[in-house]
């Protein structure tokens, strides 16, 4: 197996840069024969010739000119490597906070890039509700939060919309029953919306868990005691959407958004937001399951109907 040396492609490229052994040593800080040896040593290593020394002015040949783009190409992405592992401008930690519910699928493989990409650094995940994550950015606790939202603030960036959708146990029937059995943490950003679609809409319904924990409503809507609101493509293996026909209300649209502040991380923290957006613009579960997604939209558009329907019906018998 033959390697080219990093100090015989450095020599290369000096001689090549400033067209001759002297002043390539002079930037070297090599002696004349130093850097004359280095290059018999990689041209003796390629078998072939990389200078051509019939004139006064070195020049390369053919095969010189060719290796030229690849000797600068490996030094440099040398030079990078080292410095990313090496350097301290690239230690420290970052702080990284996520609701719960979009951690998965997204997120886990955004710290496994960044963790190859720059082994040095420590990101601190910090799950909460948006709200929590929201006033612990204000207090300079964190260095990016994801948040869903209806409406963000000016400071955050938008990477995705997707629609708020009802999510119950496989195959399950508890969002047919009558009061509607509805879970969710007492300090989830959903809830009040969800419960002023129900009430909107005329929707009986009746409290099924009092918790603050994520876990617990998991728990109580695999069970089919009860239906919960997600944002569509971050329910868990365990749950699924409900395709309830139009009898369920429209719950309207989320943002996941990124806010960031510089703390100190500068260019790591903004190749961390950089793997986000990209994370968030190729999500394959925005596109999974294509039968639920369906199935979501075209409840979506019997539930318009119906409500239609209903309207003409009330304004009938008031009339009357």
């Amino acid at each position: 197996m033959r390697n080219l040396d990093m100090t015989s492609l450095r020599s290369f490229v000096a001689v090549a840069d400033h067209g001759g052994v002297t002043k390539a040593a002079g930037m070297l800080n090599f002696t004349q024969s130093a850097v004359s040896m280095q290059l018999k040593r990689l041209e003796e290593t390629l078998g072939i010739s990389l200078l051509d020394r019939s004139s006064r002015r070195i020049a390369l040949t053919p095969a010189g000119e060719q290796l030229l783009g690849y000797a600068r190409r490996i030094i440099d992405m040398n030079d990078e490597a080292l410095s990313r592992l090496t350097s301290k401008s690239y230690e420290g930690e970052i702080v990284l906070g996520v609701p719960h519910d979009i951690v998965y699928p997204v997120v886990p493989t955004v710290l496994q890039q960044f963790a190859q990409e720059f082994p040095r650094m420590k990101v601190q995940l910090v799950s909460a509700y948006t709200r929590s994550l929201k006033e612990s950015f204000d207090r300079g606790e964190a260095d990016v939060i994801l948040t869903t939202e209806a409406d963000p603030d000016a400071r955050g960036e938008i990477l995705d919309e997707r629609p708020l959708a009802w999510v119950g146990a496989p195959g399950g029937q508890a969002w047919r029953q009558r009061p509607l059995r509805y879970a969710s943490g007492r300090n989830c950003l959903f809830r009040p919306l969800t419960i002023r679609a129900m009430e909107n809409e005329g929707v009986d319904w009746e409290n099924a868990v009092d918790t603050s924990s994520d876990r617990t409503v998991e728990a109580t809507v695999s069970a089919d005691l009860a239906v919960t609101a997600m944002i569509a493509g971050t329910e868990p293996a365990q749950l699924q959407l409900v395709d309830h026909g139009g009898d369920l209300p429209q719950l309207g649209t989320q943002k996941i958004c990124m806010y960031r502040q510089d703390r100190g991380a500068g260019e790591v923290m903004e190749r961390m937001a950089q793997m986000l957006r990209l994370a968030y613009a190729s999500d394959p579960s925005k596109m999974r399951p294509a039968s639920a997604q369906e199935a979501q939209g075209s409840s979506l558009g019997r539930f318009a109907w119906r409500q239609e329907l209903n309207r003409a019906r009330r304004s009938g018998a008031a009339a009357s």
